[in-house]
């Protein structure tokens, strides 16, 4: 069942931060700055709320302003997919209906995290997703954040679910990251290729979705990489990625955890470095700490945004 032209998801969609000021309030003021930013930069569209936009610390009442906040900016004008990650199917809906009102085009969902669910659980948490949302469903495999990392044959089942019409396949592994490209591309859009040489290689010779990355802290440079690559301009797309490649080897270990603090905690530095909205992270989170701020700063440099 082919579900891909549900939706016109493509390129670079940054899971983005969500500001808060130096009591640790949520910043609706900063947020609208940091979206307008992005959208000027030249997003493909954005994932609000997800991992990297500590949807673990925010209340239910908070992630909904949220989403309203963004739809209001940006609803209609690029594709806005909902961070709607939570413990049970039920609350996952609630934040659901919300997007859905909010002009968002879909929502993105991890199995249950800390829960550590078995596959026929995983199966029937999605399923039940899928049987009441009122928008598509990118499933995130995202091991390090879930302690659960989905093989190929249970995405490939995911992959029938009605409502599924993507995945964000969040491996460091490259070979578990291409099985899964080749088994469900032709099926639903399949998110996660890496801005290098591996990643422009299996563009240029199967197509592909693009990556749901991190913070869009380095701007037009990293949608620049496929709005390159779309036009053939393979020398241009490579220097793009050359670019990304620097804050992943740079900030996150192998694992894709950071280097100097939680990612949330790393963007936000890079983004308040440059002068832009990036604001503070919560608690039980801490901000990097000023001993590693010259490490981040020297990468934005060498990527030409500094």
């Amino acid at each position: 069942m082919n579900k891909r032209n549900r939706v016109d998801w493509k390129g670079y969609l940054p899971a983005i931060t969500t500001p808060f000021d130096e009591s640790r309030d949520l910043d609706l003021n900063a947020l609208g700055l940091l979206l307008e930013w992005l959208e000027a930069e030249g997003m493909h569209g954005l994932v609000i709320a997800g991992t990297t936009g500590e949807w673990t610390s925010l209340s239910p009442e908070e992630r909904k302003t949220v989403f309203k906040a963004s739809g209001e900016q940006l609803g209609g004008k690029i594709p806005l997919i909902a961070g709607c990650t939570a413990f049970t199917s039920r609350e996952v809906l609630a934040y659901a209906q919300c997007a859905s009102e909010c002009r968002f085009e879909g929502i993105l969902v991890t199995p249950p995290p800390y829960l550590r669910p078995g596959p026929e659980e995983i199966v029937d948490f999605y399923q039940a997703i899928s049987d009441e949302t009122p928008l598509p469903i990118c499933i995130y495999n995202w091991p390090p954040g879930t302690g659960i990392d989905m093989p190929p044959e249970l995405l490939v089942r995911l992959a029938r679910i009605e409502n599924v019409v993507a995945i964000k396949q969040s491996t460091s592994d490259l070979r578990r990251f291409t099985n899964t490209f080749f088994a469900l591309n032709d099926q639903i859009r399949v998110f996660g290729h890496a801005m290098d040489e591996h990643g422009l290689a299996l563009l240029e010779a199967r197509g592909g979705d693009g990556t749901m990355g991190a913070g869009g802290v380095l701007g037009r440079i990293q949608p620049d990489f496929y709005n390159h690559l779309w036009v053939g301009d393979i020398e241009a797309a490579r220097a793009c990625g050359r670019k990304d490649r620097l804050i992943l080897d740079d900030w996150y270990t192998p694992e894709l955890t950071g280097r100097f603090g939680s990612g949330p905690a790393v963007l936000k530095a890079a983004l308040n470095l440059q002068g832009l909205p990036g604001g503070r992270v919560r608690a039980p989170l801490r901000d990097v700490a000023e001993e590693f701020l010259d490490e981040i700063r020297k990468t934005l440099v060498a990527a030409g945004r500094m």
